[in-house]
C-alpha cells in the first residue's frame, strides 16, 4: 500500500489546474557543467516563475481547494520572501483576501512585491518562527485560513508540477537535483516522477549549516534542529515537513550538504556563465554539482527553484564567492618604511596584472623596527594559479609575506 498522501494523478490534476496560471519555465543547458559533471546537464529555470520562484504552484493549489467558506475568511502566511509572494499573487489571482506576516528584517524589496501582488503585509518578529507565530494567532482570531509553505498535501502536488514539466523537456533525464528546506519542492518531484519513470533518480541539496534532513532520514522521521544558520535563506528550515517527509522518506534518492563556499561559486557561475540571476537556495544543486561532479549521474537536470534575491545580499555573496573561487586575494607584507617603496611595490602587483583594491599602510606599531612598515593590500586575481604567481613575484622581488588569503 502507498504509504505517502500524493499520486502521479493528483499532480496531473494540479498540472491543468496551473494552465495559464504558472509558466512553463524553461530548460535551459550549461555546456560549463556538462564539462564538468561529464555528462548533459540541463537547468530548470523556476527563478524565471512569475514571483521569482516556484512557490506560487503549490499556493495557488491549495488556496483554489478552499471551500467558498474558508475563502470568504481569507488566507494568512508567514515567510520572509518567495512564499509571501506566492501566497499574495495566488491569493489575488483566486479573488481571496491575503495577509502575510513578514520578520521585521525581511527585504525590502521582498516586502515590496509581496504587497505589489495583492497582500496586507505585517512586519512581526525577527525570524519567520515568530512572524509564523503570530499568523497563528491572526487565524484563531480571525478564521483566515493558514497557507503552510511546505507542509500540506496540496502544497506538495503543485510544486510536483515540475517534476512533471522536466520529464517531458527532458525525458532523457537519469538524475534531477533540487534544493530541500522544508521539502516541498523535493517531495512533489518525486511523487510525480518516481511511479512514472523508477530509473530516475531524485536527490535533495541542503545547505551544511541548516542541514535537517539527514539525520531526520537516518532516524526515520522529522528531527529539528537545535540551531541552523546558512545564506541560502530560502532552504533554512530546522525541521523537515510531516507531510514532505513521507514521501522522500518513501521515493527520494538521498539528500547531500553543501558549504557556504560552494553555495556562493555556485551563484557567480549563475551570473557569469549562464546570465541567470538565481538567490543561494536556488543555485543549491548547481553547488551540489561543483563540490561533487559524481553526485549525479547524467543526463542532470538541476532546478534553480528562485532567483529573488536582495541586492545587499546578492553583493556580499558575490564577494565571498569570488574569494572562494581565488578571484581576490588578501596580502600583509612587511615593507621599508622609506620614499617611493610604496610605489616599487605597487610596480610589482602592475607587473603581474593583478588589479589593486584598497591599501592600508602602517608605519607606526609595538610590533615594527624604526625603519619598516606594514602594508595590507587587497588584490582582484585571475584565480588560484594567478594568486599563486603574484605571492612568488614578489617573494622573488625579496618582499616578506607575513600573511595571505
Amino acid at each position: 500500500m502507498q504509504s505517502w498522501p500524493i499520486t502521479v494523478d493528483d499532480v496531473r490534476g494540479a498540472h491543468k489546474m496551473l494552465s495559464g496560471v504558472a509558466r512553463v519555465t524553461p530548460m535551459e543547458g550549461s555546456r560549463h557543467l556538462s564539462s564538468l559533471v561529464g555528462s548533459p546537464v540541463h537547468l530548470k529555470c523556476e527563478n524565471l516563475q512569475r514571483t521569482g520562484s516556484f512557490k506560487l504552484r503549490g499556493a495557488y493549489v491549495r488556496i483554489a481547494g478552499l471551500s467558498p467558506v474558508e475563502r470568504a475568511a481569507g488566507v494568512v502566511a508567514a515567510s520572509a520572501g518567495n512564499h509571501a509572494q506566492g501566497v499574495a499573487l495566488a491569493a489575488s489571482l483566486l479573488g481571496v483576501r491575503s495577509t502575510v506576516f513578514m520578520p521585521l528584517a525581511a527585504p525590502l524589496p521582498k516586502v515590496a512585491a509581496t504587497r505589489e501582488y495583492g497582500a496586507e503585509v505585517r512586519l512581526h518578529g525577527m525570524n519567520v518562527d515568530e512572524a509564523l507565530g503570530a499568523a497563528r494567532d491572526f487565524a484563531e482570531t480571525t478564521g483566515a485560513v493558514v497557507i503552510h509553505p511546505f507542509d500540506h498535501p496540496d502544497v506538495v502536488t503543485g510544486q510536483g508540477t515540475v517534476g512533471l514539466e522536466i520529464l517531458e523537456q527532458c525525458p532523457e533525464v537519469r538524475t534531477i537535483v533540487a534544493g530541500v528546506g522544508g521539502g516541498g519542492l523535493l517531495a512533489g518531484i518525486a511523487a510525480a516522477v518516481k511511479p512514472l519513470r523508477p530509473d530516475v533518480r531524485v536527490v535533495g541539496v541542503q545547505a551544511a549549516g541548516a542541514a535537517a534532513y539527514p539525520p531526520s532520514l537516518a532516524a526515520g522521521r522529522p528531527v529539528g534542529l537545535e540551531s541552523f544558520s546558512t545564506m541560502a535563506d530560502g532552504i533554512m528550515v530546522g525541521r523537515p515537513g510531516d507531510v514532505p517527509f513521507a514521501v522522500i522518506n518513501a521515493l527520494a534518492d538521498g539528500v547531500c550538504t553543501v558549504s557556504e563556499e560552494s553555495l556562493s561559486r555556485a551563484l557567480l557561475l549563475c551570473l557569469e556563465r549562464m546570465k541567470l540571476v538565481v538567490e543561494p537556495a536556488g543555485a543549491s544543486p548547481i553547488a551540489a554539482l561543483l563540490q561533487d561532479p559524481g553526485v549525479a549521474e547524467g543526463p542532470v537536470v538541476a532546478v534553480l527553484s528562485g532567483g529573488n534575491v536582495d541586492p545587499l545580499l546578492l553583493q556580499r555573496v558575490l564577494r565571498h564567492g569570488m574569494a572562494a573561487a581565488g578571484r581576490y586575494l588578501s596580502l600583509r607584507l612587511l615593507l621599508s618604511d622609506r620614499p617611493g617603496a610604496l610605489a616599487a611595490l605597487l610596480g610589482v602587483f602592475f607587473r603581474a596584472d593583478a588589479n589593486v583594491l584598497d591599501v592600508a599602510h602602517v608605519r607606526t606599531a609595538p610590533e615594527l623596527g624604526v625603519a619598516e612598515a606594514e602594508v595590507d593590500l587587497h588584490l582582484e586575481t585571475k584565480g588560484p594559479d594567478h594568486c599563486a604567481a603574484v605571492v612568488s613575484e614578489l617573494r622573488e622581488a625579496g618582499y616578506t609575506v607575513l600573511r595571505q588569503s
